[in-house]
C-alpha cells in the first residue's frame, strides 16, 4: 500500500469566465456553493483515510471568489485532514478577489503559499483573455500579500497571444522581476476546444516564434537566478512547488471535488465534470487500476517533464529494473534526445520545447518496457 501525503481540492466557481479556460468551472452561485461545500465535506469523510498530509492545494476555478463566510466553512471542512506542521498549503487567487480580510483568513488557516493568476501585465491582452484586473492592481495586491506575511508566492503568466511580439513577452517577464516573487509558472496559450477563443476561430501563433519566446524567457529567468525545474516552472532555490512535484514524481495523492483526479494504490480516478451531478453525490466518473507497464509509462510522462529528469536510483528502487536498460530509453539516449549523468536521465535541453514528441515515443514504443 502506497502512503498518500498530498491532496488537491477543486473549487469550480468563478465570477467571470476567461476566454482561454477549459478547466471545470461555473459562474458563482450562492446556493450552489453551499450545496457543493456540503458534498465536498461528505466526499472527504467517505474517502480520506486519515493519512498525514505534507501538501494541500486548493485550486479551481477561483477559490478566492468565495465569500468570507464560505471560506470559513471551507476551512472548517479541511480541518478533517491531519496536516504536518511544516506542510505546504497553497491557495489559488485572482487579483480582483484579494483583500486584506481574505488574506488574514487564509493566514489564520495555515495557508503559506499563494498561486496568483496574473497571465499578463499588458492591458490589451488582459482584455483579450477576459481578465478583470489592471497592471496597477497586480502590483498593489501582491504588495499587500507580501505585507500580510505571504513570502512564498507563485504567479501564472501566459505568452503566445495572436499579435504578441517577443518584446512584449519579455516586458511581462521584466514586470515579474520587479515584483520580486519566488516562483513563476509560464505557459503558452493553447486554444482548447469549446473555449471562447476557440469558438471565435482564433488561430495559434507561428510555432517557431512561440519556441523562440520560450527559449528567451528561459534564458532570462535563469540569468536572474531562477532554477528551471519543470518544463513550465521556475523557482528560486528552495521554492519549487512541493505539491506539483508529487505529480511529477508519480506519487500518490487525493483529489476531492468536481473534476478532481487522484492516484491512490495504483488506482487513477477522475471525478465528474458536472457540478450538478457532484452536488447529487455522483462523484466518480472513471476509476482505472493501472498495471505495472502503465505505472512506468506514467513515470515517463510525468518524470521527464522535470528538467533534471528521472532519478536512476529511485526508479530502480520502485521497479527493480534499470532505467538505462529499457530498450526505448537506450534508443533515445543513442539518438541524443535523452541524456544522462551519474544520477539522472533527462530530456536533452535543446529538445525540451518538443518534449511531447519524445514522451509519445517513450510510451508508444513497440519494444515494450520490460
Amino acid at each position: 500500500m502506497n502512503h498518500v501525503t498530498s491532496c488537491y481540492i477543486h473549487i469550480p466557481f468563478c465570477n467571470s469566465i476567461c476566454s482561454y479556460c477549459d478547466f471545470c468551472k461555473v459562474f458563482y452561485n450562492k446556493k450552489m456553493v453551499n450545496d457543493y461545500l456540503h458534498m465536498l465535506s461528505l466526499e472527504i469523510e467517505e474517502r480520506y483515510k486519515n493519512e498525514e498530509l505534507s501538501t494541500l492545494y486548493i485550486g479551481g476555478g477561483t477559490p478566492s471568489c468565495l465569500s468570507i463566510k464560505e471560506l470559513v466553512l471551507l476551512f472548517s471542512i479541511l480541518k478533517k485532514f491531519k496536516i504536518k506542521k511544516n506542510a505546504e498549503i497553497t491557495f489559488e487567487c485572482n487579483i480582483e478577489n484579494i483583500t486584506e480580510e481574505k488574506l488574514k483568513l487564509l493566514k489564520e488557516n495555515g495557508v503559506n503559499r499563494l498561486s496568483i493568476g496574473v497571465q499578463t501585465f499588458h492591458t490589451k491582452y488582459l482584455k483579450y483573455l477576459n481578465r478583470n484586473h489592471t497592471k496597477k492592481e497586480i502590483y498593489e495586491k501582491i504588495r499587500l500579500a507580501k505585507k500580510m506575511g505571504f513570502n512564498n508566492i507563485n504567479i501564472d503568466l501566459m505568452y503566445g497571444f495572436q499579435g504578441e511580439t517577443l518584446k512584449e513577452v519579455l516586458e511581462d517577464v521584466q514586470c515579474f522581476f520587479q515584483l520580486d516573487i519566488l516562483h513563476l509558472s509560464i505557459y503558452s496559450l493553447i486554444l482548447e476546444p469549446h473555449t471562447f477563443l476557440s469558438v471565435q476561430k482564433e488561430i495559434e501563433i507561428d510555432e517557431e516564434l512561440e519556441a523562440n519566446m520560450y527559449f528567451h524567457i528561459r534564458e532570462l529567468l535563469i540569468h536572474h537566478g531562477y532554477e528551471h525545474y519543470e518544463v513550465s516552472n521556475f523557482a528560486k532555490k528552495g521554492y519549487a512547488s512541493k505539491h506539483n512535484l508529487t505529480y511529477w514524481n508519480n506519487e500518490n495523492y487525493y483529489g476531492f471535488g468536481v473534476s478532481a483526479s487522484g492516484y491512490v494504490n495504483n488506482i487513477r480516478y477522475d471525478h465528474t465534470r458536472s457540478v450538478t451531478h457532484y452536488n447529487r453525490g455522483d462523484f466518480s466518473l472513471l476509476e482505472d487500476t493501472l498495471d505495472r507497464n502503465h505505472i512506468i509509462e506514467n513515470e515517463f510522462m510525468l518524470g521527464f517533464r522535470k528538467i533534471k529528469g528521472i532519478s536512476k536510483k529511485a526508479f530502480y528502487q520502485k521497479y527493480k529494473i534499470r532505467l538505462e536498460n529499457i530498450a526505448i530509453v537506450q534508443k533515445l539516449l543513442d539518438s541524443n534526445k535523452l541524456k544522462q549523468n551519474d544520477t539522472h536521465i533527462f530530456i536533452n535541453p535543446k529538445y525540451i520545447y518538443v518534449m511531447n514528441e519524445i514522451l509519445i515515443q517513450l510510451i508508444s514504443s513497440k519494444e515494450g518496457i520490460e
